[in-house]
């Protein structure tokens, strides 16, 4: 059971079943680096205001409420208390709507993941029968909940011992890629570098390893405050790459040859038979 605190409580319900959950968040920063703002007269750190627009005097905690602009400078005033009266299932409930296929998720839509965990112990049986009929038929619940005062869609799917609660961002969010890419020209590729370019693939297979990623611009902060402090100059900024590609398919067998020869001469016999037919 999973220690770290609970971004929310409530419960988790399939039909007539339901069991209690918790949410808990899976992603830290805690050994990032964060910046505070200084005066660069003093040194010291500033402090944020709210400051009203027109007399520009600083406005307290308890004077400030959220508005909502419906027309220039005119706004319908939201006091706390009348977001507190929307009640939402959502807020207590994570209402399962339907089922869909993990392997059919459009992995664009994916935003923000977090660990899904049984409340308490009366809730272990319940949530371990979900779990694990959701693994064997291979498929995510979709729910919504409202975490941090938002609504919020959300994808569940079976993950170990527990589960995983990933928020979806919305279609009216995404871009259609038919918008990105519909400039681009329909290209024959050569199969020679094609040929090439696959066999450049296999000579590099791994397995998805997060533990291997690496930051390498929080790196060069913190080699930067290193040098600060140490009184040493700063590391040279890594130089820009080349982007004048003159010949592909020299570049591609260069590539390849350097990570073996072997595979290199095999498109060479490939291209020479190609030519005989």
């Amino acid at each position: 059971m999973a220690s770290a605190r609970a971004a929310w409580k409530g419960f988790l319900k399939i039909g007539t079943v339901s069991c209690g959950v918790k949410i808990i968040g899976a992603i830290t920063e805690a050994d990032k680096i964060h910046f505070k703002i200084l005066n660069r007269e003093d040194g010291l750190p500033v402090k944020s205001a709210y400051v009203d627009e027109k007399t520009g005097d600083t406005v307290d905690t308890a004077d400030q409420l959220k508005g909502y602009e419906i027309e220039k400078d005119e706004f319908i005033q939201i006091e706390p208390d009348d977001i507190k009266k929307i009640k939402l299932v959502s807020q207590h409930t994570l209402e399962v709507g339907e089922f869909v296929p993990i392997a059919e998720v459009d992995t664009r839509y994916l935003e923000k993941p977090y660990y899904l965990a049984p409340a308490d112990g009366a809730s272990l049986e319940a949530f371990a029968v979900i779990r694990d009929a959701m693994a064997r038929k291979k498929v995510a619940a979709r729910s919504c909940v409202v975490l941090y005062q938002r609504g919020r869609e959300v994808l569940i799917q079976p993950l170990g011992k527990g589960m995983l609660l990933t928020e979806l961002r919305t279609h009216d969010e995404m871009i259609s890629a038919e918008t990105v890419f519909k400039d681009l020209k329909a290209r024959k590729v050569d199969p020679e570098m094609l040929e090439i370019a696959q066999l450049l693939i296999e000579k590099k297979p791994a397995k998805f390893d997060p533990s291997k990623f690496e930051d390498t611009y929080e790196n060069a902060l913190i080699a930067m405050i290193d040098a600060k402090r140490k009184g040493r100059k700063p590391p040279k900024p890594a130089p820009k790459p080349k982007t004048n590609v003159v010949n592909l398919a020299d570049i591609l067998r260069k590539s390849l040859s350097q990570e073996g020869g072997k595979a290199a001469s095999r498109t060479k016999s490939s291209a020479r038979q190609r030519k005989r037919a």
